[in-house]
Parts: C-alpha cells; structure tokens; sequence
C-alpha cells in the first residue's frame, strides 16, 4: 500500500513539472485546472480502492500479458508526458495553436473530469483493476459486471479516452491533439486484445460478453 502511494506522488508531481517546465511559465490557469483534476480523481481514489488493488497496481506481478504490457505503456506515454509535453510548448513558448475560447477549454475541462470519474469509477468497482492484463488467480479472479461493467466491458479504458481527447483541447492546444489521439488509439488496440485474453482465460467472462456485447461505446462498439 505504502509503495504505491509513493509511486503514485512521485507520478503525479512529475505531471506537473513536464507541463509547468515545458511551459516556462506557472501562470496558467487552465493548467492548473486540469491536473487539478486529475490530482483530485487520483487521491478520491486511493480513498475508495480496494487496499489490495493498490499494492497490485505497484507491481509488477508473474502472469502479466507482456504485448498488454508494452502496449499499455506506450499508449500511456502518449497520453500523459508527451500531450502534457506538447501542450505546453505550444501554449507557453511557441503559440502554434490558434486560440480556443475559454467557453470551449471549460466544456472540454468538464469532459475531461468526466471520463476521469468514469475510469475511477471502473476502477473502485473492480478489484481486479491492474495496470497490465493478468488472470489473477492469487486473488480469485472474477468477472466484474455491477456499477459501469453493467453497460460496456471496459468502462475504464472508456474513460481515459474520453480523457485523453478532451485534455489537450481543455488546455487550449490543438496541436496536443496528436499524440493525444495516438495514445487514444492505442487504448483502442489494448481493449481488443485484453478482450480475447479475458474470453480464452478468465471463468464466466465469455457468458458476460455476450450479456453486455458492448466494449467501449454502448449501441456502437
């Protein structure tokens, strides 16, 4: 539990150093607004997690789907330190983007919590929330199908994003928008293959999915 709150403080500050040092500035409002956010769904969480789910989440454990793995983490980089990353050398130095009314930024702020809460929300509910795919055995894995299971099979991965899209446009960067997409994309790609992993390994899951047929988006996909 401990390690991962260090774990979980040492990635966060990090967040705000990548955005505020790439910006050469502090004095931006939206910025702050945003990992705000962010912080704020972060520590609501590790106050309604499972315990254990936090010291899973810490590690990283044998039986962990090594392509989840690598594709878990090069989407993640494209959401978070590279968006954060180009953001604000667009919005701090070098203005390539043209500029987005405020009006927008706050809407897209509000999405951007939004999908934050829907992944927060998967991840209290479901105990077996790891970082990487893994059929967790040592703890009794189970199909989760209660809170937002009841309407897609990857609420979480449909929540960050809905996030990920949001977030550049809520800090007033366009050009944020690329690896944004790409990390997006990448999450795509992620939740087909867990999908298969989950139907061959894990007990009940192949019963649930054809009760709730849906991945991401209900009625589309």
């Amino acid at each position: 539990m401990i390690r991962g709150i260090v774990i979980a403080i040492i990635y966060l500050t990090s967040l705000v150093v990548i955005l505020f040092v790439s910006a050469g500035r502090i004095d931006w409002p939206m910025g702050w607004a945003s990992l705000g956010i962010y912080i704020l769904i972060s520590i609501i969480n590790f106050m309604l997690v499972d315990p254990t789910l936090v010291t899973e989440r810490a590690q990283i454990r044998t039986g962990v789907n090594i392509r989840d793995m690598i594709l878990a983490s090069l989407s993640f980089l494209f959401f978070f330190p590279l968006t954060l990353l180009v953001a604000g050398l667009d919005i701090g130095r070098y203005a390539w983007s043209p500029t987005i009314p405020l009006a927008i930024q706050v809407i897209a702020l509000l999405v951007f919590a939004f999908g934050n809460a829907i992944g927060s929300w998967a991840m209290v509910q479901n105990k077996y929330f790891s970082t990487f795919i893994r059929i967790q055995e040592d703890r009794d894995h189970e199909v989760i199908t209660s809170g937002p299971y009841h309407w897609v099979r990857h609420p979480g991965y449909a929540g960050v994003i809905l996030a990920s899209i949001a977030l550049p446009i809520s800090l007033g960067s366009l050009w944020a928008l690329i690896p944004a997409f790409i990390g997006a994309c990448g999450f795509v790609v992620r939740t087909f293959f867990e999908d298969r992993v989950l139907l061959e390994e894990l007990n009940g899951y192949r019963e649930y999915a054809q009760s709730v047929p849906f991945r991401l988006l209900p009625g589309i996909w």
